[in-house]
């Protein structure tokens, strides 16, 4: 089934309940698919080749990093992938869709607003998670060091992709034009990567950075991700993924209820 044929389907009258809900995500969601199969080389090698040549810039520049500083590099530059993919391109996509007139077609759509921004936030995890197993697959190899492969690992990676990307679809949908989108996004990223505790730990910034970065869900990913493959799971571990469970909702629920998405 091409998208044509997908967006046909949609404006056929469907039954009230939980199956048309699952028709409208599941139709939209093949929708977003067909968007990125064909470029999902590009895709991937963006999300992948920065965090990759500062994982490499780092093994040569580190001097016999301790396995705490290996884990905390292999961690923050798997974040790195994420905000690259997740926060600066996916809400860039989007802010485009809004201002190229996308939305007006899905707006006259008997569809609900909370599928089209589920279906969004689900494009976002695809252009993310290949990376982000990616990165962390080299990085593992490069360094060498023995990672903690418990439980919690996928439940951690999953509100980390979740948050962070959850942030970038809220930029794209409150998107008041693409230029200025374009220059929130790669500010925020660059401010989130090097201005927070993603590359470095939290004690290494000044105090003022400190407390900006817990505004960030950032910090709660690259923190929760670390200490996971570092100890397993912990209480720290437990508070951050209710952080970051906490962002994703209210990004969510900001684009749902508060952003109108009908241009």
């Amino acid at each position: 089934m091409n998208t044509a044929q997908m967006q046909m389907r949609l404006k056929q009258p469907k039954p009230f309940g939980a199956s048309r809900l699952w028709t409208e995500l599941s139709i939209l969601f093949r929708i977003q698919f067909a968007l990125i199969r064909d470029s999902w080389v590009i895709v991937l090698l963006l999300a992948t080749m920065f965090p990759l040549t500062t994982i490499l810039f780092m093994r040569f520049f580190v001097a016999d990093p301790t396995p705490e500083m290996m884990v905390q590099i292999i961690a923050g530059n798997m974040i790195f992938g994420v905000i690259i993919m997740g926060l600066n391109s996916i809400g860039q996509e989007i802010s485009m869709q809004k201002h190229q007139g996308h939305f007006t077609f899905y707006a006259s759509l008997p569809i609900l607003k909370l599928n089209f921004v589920a279906a969004n936030l689900l494009r976002g995890l695809m252009s993310t998670v290949p990376s982000f197993v990616l990165l962390g697959v080299i990085g593992y190899w490069i360094y060498g060091v023995n990672l903690q492969l418990s439980w919690a690992l996928p439940f951690v990676m999953l509100l980390s992709l979740t948050s962070i990307v959850g942030l970038g679809v809220c930029i794209g949908f409150w998107s008041p034009n693409q230029q200025l989108t374009s220059m929130l996004a790669q500010l925020l990223m660059m401010v989130v990567t090097f201005l927070s505790p993603v590359m470095v730990e939290m004690n290494q910034l000044p105090k003022m950075l400190q407390w900006l970065s817990y505004l960030f869900p950032t910090t709660y990913a690259a923190d929760a991700l670390r200490t996971v493959l570092l100890h397993g799971w912990t209480n720290g571990v437990m508070l951050d993924c209710a952080m970051m469970l906490l962002y994703s909702c209210l990004t969510i629920f900001i684009v749902n209820r508060l952003v109108s998405w009908r241009v």
